[in-house]
């Protein structure tokens, strides 16, 4: 059974901590870039997300939200994904994500996804 409670790391170095999830499995924490991310202005986030009831599906789909602390730009991504369990009894996380900029006026819209 997967619980995404607790401290995860990316390939590229990212990592995401996520408390307890509450009785209707919402959770919080907070994201820190690694290296990869190559922008020494990215801090650590804070995150809020859902994760599908473990008693549905025991490999539950998860979504969350990191609203980015930058000093000079505004920008959220949101993450979609399913937690798996392999025979070992090892979780992985595998998410798709999308990151938003905020745009100057709806002209510029087209480019802020």
């Amino acid at each position: 059974q997967c619980l995404l409670s607790g401290s995860w790391r990316s390939d590229t170095g990212c990592r995401m901590v996520v408390s307890t999830l509450d009785k209707d499995n919402r959770f919080s924490g907070f994201y820190l870039p690694g290296p990869a991310a190559g922008n020494s202005e990215l801090l650590t986030s804070p995150l809020e997300g859902s994760q599908q009831d473990t008693g549905l599906a025991p490999q539950p789909t998860f979504s969350f939200t990191v609203n980015w602390r930058l000093r000079e730009a505004a920008r959220t991504t949101v993450f979609l994904g399913q937690c798996y369990v392999d025979t070992n009894g090892e979780e992985t996380l595998h998410a798709l994500w999308l990151l938003r900029e905020a745009a100057d006026s709806p002209v510029e819209d087209w480019k802020a996804t």
